[in-house]
């Protein structure tokens, strides 16, 4: 009898758990950034809501061939103004390194990880979109969220990795949560 009553407090305790993560995960609202058609996709993550957007680099209506993307904060945690990203930020963390590999085609990947391949690739719309894999299929991206829990400013202690993008086959949102 003892056993099913520590077996079933075992078990409310566990939910009740859960319940609690799921909460506090839904009650981590972040700001989607809309109303710029040269968007390609954004990155969010846990410090603050201030957001890295990634949108197509036109010099004339011509996609610059030599920066493709151009990248900028949006400070929401401030008053929401747009700021470039600074050197260091640029060439260490949120950057991107583009090669040209195709007639309208660039293979893109962070300057801080390069093992998510990404590809900036025009569309038969003339419209740019970025393509990578998400779990295991090949989707446009659109989100990234990095779940970070300390570490240092050089050495964040990265918890996950969170994908998301449309699957253009069918029109659905792909998701993939990766520990790096």
């Amino acid at each position: 009898m003892n056993r099913l009553i520590n077996r079933k407090k075992i078990f409310y305790l566990s939910l009740i758990g859960l319940l609690a993560s799921i909460t506090l995960h839904a009650q981590e609202k972040f700001p989607v950034p809309t109303g710029n058609s040269n968007q390609l996709f954004y990155l969010q993550r846990n410090p603050n809501t201030n957001t890295i957007v990634y949108e197509v680099n036109y010099e004339k209506n011509t996609i610059n061939a030599e920066d493709p993307v151009h990248v900028y904060w949006i400070r929401y945690n401030e008053q929401g103004q747009q700021e470039e990203l600074n050197f260091i930020q640029r060439k260490f963390a949120y950057g991107l390194k583009s090669t040209l590999i195709a007639k309208d085609k660039y293979q893109l990947h962070f300057v801080s990880y390069k093992k998510f391949p990404m590809f900036l690739i025009k569309g038969a719309n003339n419209k740019y979109n970025v393509f990578a894999t998400i779990n295991q299929k090949q989707a446009i991206l659109n989100r990234i969220f990095v779940k970070i829990s300390g570490g240092s400013f050089w050495t964040p202690n990265v918890e996950y990795v969170e994908v998301k993008g449309i699957d253009p086959a069918t029109g659905k949102e792909v998701m993939e949560r990766m520990k790096i």
